[in-house]
């Protein structure tokens, strides 16, 4: 792994706390403490941070966003329509992580703008290698643009 030269904002959607917590540990674990990751539980709340609106109106634009699939008031493909609809966000590489390896939500998330869909592994040994195998892509294969 190559040392970060910036620090690397990342928004992740995800309303398991759990699932939350290996994603967070995962990214820290391959980018280090330049990484500032922010975690919200719904896509109302995603694009809330985004548009900078209630108690994200001081958010800082990320770099990456990981939305999981199945969320509570807006899912994540709700969320990613709308994301993708605005042109400040269209650069943006958006990562959908789910458990659902349903041919039709893989199609649905590319056909709305996903950059790549994660199948969550269903046992925790295999959750933790998918999402650290994810922020290796992600934050040191991967070339990130700038923020907006």
């Amino acid at each position: 792994m190559t040392v970060p030269s910036r620090s690397v904002r990342v928004l992740l959607a995800e309303d398991n706390p759990d699932h939350a917590f290996f994603a967070r540990r995962a990214f820290l674990t391959v980018y280090g403490p330049d990484l500032e990751m922010t975690t919200v539980g719904d896509g109302e709340e995603v694009l809330d941070f985004l548009n900078k609106r209630g108690a994200h109106e001081r958010a800082e634009d990320p770099h990456l966003i990981v939305l999981d699939l199945r969320m509570p008031k807006k899912g994540g493909l709700e969320a990613l329509a709308e994301i993708r609809e605005q042109e400040r966000w269209r650069h943006v590489p958006i990562v959908i992580l789910s458990s659902s390896d349903r041919r039709e939500d893989i199609e649905a998330s590319y056909a709305n703008g996903a950059n790549s869909y994660v199948t969550k592994s269903a046992t925790l040994t295999g959750l933790r290698l998918d999402l650290k195998d994810l922020a290796q892509f992600w934050l040191s294969v991967a070339s990130l643009p700038d923020h907006a």
